[in-house]
Formats: C-alpha cells, structure tokens, sequence
C-alpha cells in the first residue's frame, strides 16, 4: 500500500497559475491573510479606510495613518512583483529537496542576488515560525555536525569547518514520525543543550539519546531522559530506538548535497530549519502556501544586510506581534494562531550594530 502522506495529489503548477497567476489575485489573497476580519488601522484599530488613486496605499478615515498591504512584513519595499513571490513562494515549499538559488533565478527570470535575497527571506520565515513551537512527547535525539576537515587540517569533532547542530524528532506512541527541529548549536556541551532544550523542547517530554553525557541536561527543561548507549559504528544506526532520527538526517544531508553542492557555514540554521518547515506540514501540501504566506505578513522586514550576518548576531530575536490577528481559515483549519504580546522582544548579540541596523528600517521594538 502506498503513503497516503507521499503520494498525496499535492498542489501542481497549473492550479497555482489558477489560483495566483495575477497580481490582482495576489494582492487579494494577501489582503485577506493579513486581515481576515476586514482592514484594521495600526494607529487607530479603525475599520473605515479608503485606497489612495496616486499610491497603492491603504488610508485610515479616522486618523489618516497611510500604510500599503506590504508594509512592516517580510515582503516591505519589494519592487518584484507579487506573482514572482508567489511564484517562488510555491517552489520552495513543493520542492521535497528544497531548490537552489541558482535554479529559482532560472524560475523567475530575476537575477541570481535577487533570487537569493528572496530565498533567503523566506527561509527566515520558516525559521522563526518553527522556532516558536516545541517537539512534545517522544522524541529522538542526536548529535551531528556538518562540513569535513580542510585538507591536512584538524580532523575530528575539533575540526574548524564543522559546524555542530541537534537533530530531533518527536514520534507518536505508534512510531511514526510526527514533527522536528534542527538547530545549530555552539557546542556539545550541558549548558548550550539545556538552553537548546528550553527552548525547543516541551516539558514533561520523553527524550531517547545515545550515550552523550550533555544530553542528560535536557532533565533541565524538565523532560524525562533515556539514555541508550550505541557503542558507535554501522549497527548503531540500525536500532529502532533512533530510526526515525537516523531517516531525517540523512535525507537532510543527502538534499543539501544534492540540492546546494555547498553552503556557508553561518546560513545553516536556514537551511536546516527550510527542511524541517516543509516536513513539519508535509500532510497537506496543497496549504503550505497560503500557511508560508500568512506567517510571511507576519515577519518584519529583513533587509540585505541582515540576511549577510551570521546566523549567530541575530538567532536571539525573538518576534512576537503585537497585534491579535484572528486566524484565517484555510481548506483543513490547519493553520494555528500565532502568539501575540505587547512589544516585540530583541535580545542581540551584536547589540550595537544590530540596533542601528534596526532602528534605520524602523522595525525595533515594534509589532508587525
């Protein structure tokens, strides 16, 4: 019997083209994600608004605050048109293998920077939306590292062009895979694996890992701890205890082989987290695109200079709207609502950089 999951009908090209093949059917399709209850006034939280003639620009009757249906998200001061962001938005998340930026720039006909910049953007969507949920139950646990030893250089876990990353995947109590989470981490040490689980993790969850003594710091965030120790060598990855674990990294790296050839080290965390989006919602492909969308108009800008930085200067902010936005609803109510707060909260490493970067694109300390 075939999988139901894989060999689902999916969402094809030609009913993309359907549903969003003009910038009409673009900018309606946005508007209706952003507001699901009609425009709502930033400033004012006034419903009445009128469209300007001169600009495509959104004008509140009440307080007159202007604001197009782009403004403060992912897609702010784009000059592409929004069927290319369609476009490539339903490319990266029906590739199973992910697609390379050099391939999208053929796709949409813009230049390899722009592709890039658009790839890149989305990815950070993805990123920031998985990293507000945590794996529940249990979940499978190891450690891994991407990259090799340069030639006559150190060779090992202290090898420079390793980057260590956890890999963890939760499963129901039949076994099956259900959702996961791939983050880089500065080391395999208590400290960073308790911070790693903190975060990432739900309490009260059953954790399975190898014989990594940092694993046990997992208890930190209160979960339980299995420890099994695999002895190393071919038949560890062969126990049931870490197949599914096993499955999800070797598909990982055997896709950004395959898909990438290479990558730099301090963009990995958005190519381990495009990976686990598209899996995490793998059971309904054909909403994987209004769910990209919705979560896109909820992501302040990030400009080019931001998606250079290492993942390390800006992996500590952490965005939450501070508008309660109702949640639309979509062909299976798939969609979850978003948390929402008062302010959004920066903690940045490289502060004072990060600030006035920041502060010039006007997004710090506000919501979306």
């Amino acid at each position: 019997m075939k999988n139901q999951v894989q060999f689902q009908k999916g969402y094809s090209l030609i009913e993309f083209m359907k549903d969003y093949g003009t910038e009409d059917q673009c900018r309606k399709a946005l508007f209706l994600w952003r507001w699901p209850q009609g425009y709502k006034c930033p400033e004012c939280e006034g419903r009445s608004y009128c469209t300007l003639k001169a600009r495509a620009v959104f004008q509140c009757n009440r307080c007159h605050h202007q604001q197009s249906l782009i403004s403060g998200t992912i897609f702010s001061a784009t000059k592409l048109p929004l069927t290319t962001w369609f476009l490539a938005i339903h490319l990266i998340t029906q590739a199973k293998t992910g697609i390379a930026a050099l391939a999208l720039q053929r796709q949409l006909g813009v230049c390899y920077n722009t592709a890039w910049s658009i790839k890149h953007k989305l990815m950070q969507v993805m990123k920031e939306r998985d990293d507000s949920k945590v794996l529940t139950g249990i979940i499978q646990l190891d450690d891994v590292y991407w990259g090799g030893e340069h030639h006559g250089g150190k060779r090992g876990r202290g090898s420079p062009n390793k980057t260590p990353f956890v890999a963890a995947v939760s499963v129901n109590d039949k076994g099956h895979p259900i959702s996961m989470n791939m983050n880089v981490v500065e080391g395999f040490r208590s400290k960073e694996i308790a911070r790693w689980a903190k975060r990432h993790l739900s309490p009260n969850s059953e954790v399975v890992s190898d014989g990594l003594a940092c694993f046990s710091a997992v208890k930190e965030a209160g979960c339980q701890h299995t420890r099994i120790v695999t002895g190393g060598g071919p038949d560890c990855v062969s126990l049931q205890s870490f197949t599914w674990v096993n499955t999800m990294i070797g598909n990982v790296k055997r896709s950004i082989n395959g898909t990438y050839h290479a990558i730099d080290h301090k963009h990995l965390p958005r190519y381990l987290a495009e990976f686990c989006y598209r899996f995490n919602r793998r059971f309904v492909l054909e909403d994987m695109l209004p769910r990209l969308c919705y979560v896109a108009l909820q992501t302040p800008p990030m400009p080019m200079r931001l998606l250079k930085m290492a993942d390390t200067h800006i992996r500590h902010i952490y965005i939450r709207s501070s508008i309660s936005t109702p949640t639309p609803t979509f062909k299976n109510n798939s969609i979850p609502s978003l948390p929402t707060s008062a302010a959004a909260k920066y903690q940045i490493d490289n502060t004072l950089y990060l600030y006035k970067v920041l502060k010039i694109n006007n997004f710090l300390f506000r919501g979306y």
